[in-house]
C-alpha cells in the first residue's frame, strides 16, 4: 500500500500549503470523458519529495473563485513532473485556464535514452526499479463519491515514482548531453494551441472525409464545424451530436427539405426538430461553394524516391543514437517537409542540429 493523504480541495488547504515549499513536483491526474465534450477533472494526484496527496477537486466550483485562483495558482508554481502528460496538462488547462510554468515528462525522457516509444508509467517503473505495479482500476468511474481506498491507492502509485524516475532519467540524459533535448521536447507540450478547440479544422477527425472533394467536401466540412461548434456549446461528445457516417451521408446526398433529411438513415428526429433548417441551409451553401478541394494525391516516384533518401538521413541518425526513427522524426513530418512544411521540429532545436540540415539540403537540391 502506498502512504498518501487524501484532501478535499474545496475546504482543506494542506496541499496549497505542501506544494508552496516545493520546487517541483509529480503530477498525475483522473478524468471523466465519456459523456462530455471536455473532461471533468476528477481527481489530481501530486507527489511531493516526503508526501504524497490524492486531492478531490470536484467541489471546487466557480462559487468560490478566490479559493479556486489560489490551489491552482499554488499547485502550477512548481515544475511539474508527469508521464505521458499531454492529457493531463489538457484537462488542467480546459479545467483553470492556465498551465504549469515549467514540466519534465518522463516518457519523452526514456524514449530519447532509447526505451521503447511511448512506455507506459507502470512500463517504466519495472525497467528503472524492477517493480511491478498493478493496473488494477483502469476503467474506474473516478467522478464518483466516495473514491475506496483501493482506488485511491492505485492513483497514488500513479505519481509514487514520478521524482525518482526522473533523476535518474535525467542522470543519464546528463551523461549523453541530451538533458536539454528532454527539456525541449516536453516544453513543447505547453503550447496552448494543442488544446483549443478548432472548428475550422474539425473535417480532418471525420473518418471517410479525407478523400470527398468539391461541394461534397465543403458540406462536409461545414457540418463538421457545425458539430464542433454544437458540441462545444452542449459539452458533449461529438458523435452524441451527428454520428460521422450520418455526417458524411448528408453532405453526400444533398437533401433540400426536412423531410428528404428524415430519409438519412440513423439521423435522429430531435436533430432534425432541433437544427434541420441549419443543416439544409449548411447544404445550400455548400453547393455554391467554389473551392475546388482535391485529396492528396499518391505519391509519385520522384516523391518517393525523395521520401526514402530523408529517411535514409533519419534512420542512420537514430541508429547512432540509439533511438527510435519515430522519436526523431515520423514519417508524417517527413512527408509534410516534402510538401513545403518548414514549421515542424525537425527544423528547430537539436533536431535541426541532427538532421535538420541534411533534410533541407536533399529538399533544396530537389528543387
Amino acid at each position: 500500500m502506498t502512504d498518501f493523504d487524501f484532501v478535499d480541495l474545496a475546504d482543506d488547504q494542506s496541499l496549497v500549503t505542501l506544494v508552496a515549499a516545493e520546487e517541483r513536483i509529480g503530477v498525475d491526474t483522473e478524468f471523466m470523458r465519456e459523456r462530455t465534450f471536455f473532461s471533468q477533472l476528477c481527481l489530481i494526484q501530486v507527489a511531493a519529495q516526503d508526501k504524497i496527496v490524492c486531492a478531490d477537486p470536484l467541489a471546487l466550483t466557480d462559487a468560490d473563485q478566490a479559493r479556486k485562483d489560489a490551489v491552482w495558482q499554488a499547485i502550477l508554481k512548481p515544475a511539474w513532473i508527469l508521464h505521458s502528460g499531454r492529457q493531463d496538462i489538457e484537462v488542467v488547462y480546459q479545467t483553470c485556464g492556465f498551465m504549469p510554468a515549467a514540466l519534465f515528462d518522463t516518457q519523452i525522457a526514456a524514449a530519447l535514452l532509447g526505451f521503447q516509444p511511448q512506455i507506459g508509467y507502470a512500463g517504466l517503473v519495472s525497467e528503472l526499479f524492477d517493480i511491478e505495479l498493478a493496473k488494477s482500476h483502469t476503467r474506474a468511474d473516478w467522478s464518483r463519491r466516495p473514491l475506496s481506498e483501493s482506488i485511491l491507492n492505485y492513483a497514488a502509485e500513479d505519481v509514487q515514482y514520478l521524482l525518482p524516475a526522473c533523476d535518474l532519467l535525467t542522470e543519464r540524459l546528463h551523461e549523453l548531453g541530451r538533458f536539454q533535448w528532454a527539456v525541449e521536447d516536453s516544453t513543447d507540450l505547453l503550447d496552448a494551441t494543442l488544446y483549443e478547440p478548432a472548428p475550422e479544422l474539425a473535417i480532418e477527425r471525420v473518418k471517410g472525409a479525407r478523400n470527398m472533394r468539391g461541394r461534397e467536401r465543403a458540406a462536409a466540412s461545414e457540418l463538421a464545424a457545425w458539430r464542433e461548434h454544437e458540441a462545444l456549446r452542449t459539452n458533449r461528445p461529438r458523435q452524441w451530436i451527428m454520428r460521422d457516417s450520418v455526417l458524411l451521408d448528408i453532405a453526400v446526398t444533398e437533401p433540400t427539405t426536412l423531410a428528404e433529411l428524415g430519409d438519412i438513415q440513423d439521423l435522429a428526429e430531435s436533430t432534425i426538430r432541433r437544427a434541420g433548417k441549419k443543416l439544409l441551409e449548411i447544404i445550400d451553401s455548400a453547393t455554391h461553394d467554389k473551392s475546388n478541394y482535391r485529396p492528396p494525391a499518391r505519391p509519385g516516384e520522384r516523391e518517393k524516391s525523395l521520401l526514402k533518401k530523408m529517411q535514409i538521413v533519419v534512420s542512420s541518425a537514430a541508429e547512432s543514437l540509439g533511438i527510435a526513427t519515430e522519436i526523431l522524426a515520423p514519417r508524417k513530418e517527413l512527408s509534410a517537409a516534402m510538401h513545403g512544411e518548414r514549421a515542424s521540429r525537425v527544423f528547430r532545436g537539436w533536431r535541426k542540429e541532427i538532421i535538420g540540415h541534411s533534410l533541407l539540403e536533399i529538399l533544396e537540391n530537389s528543387e
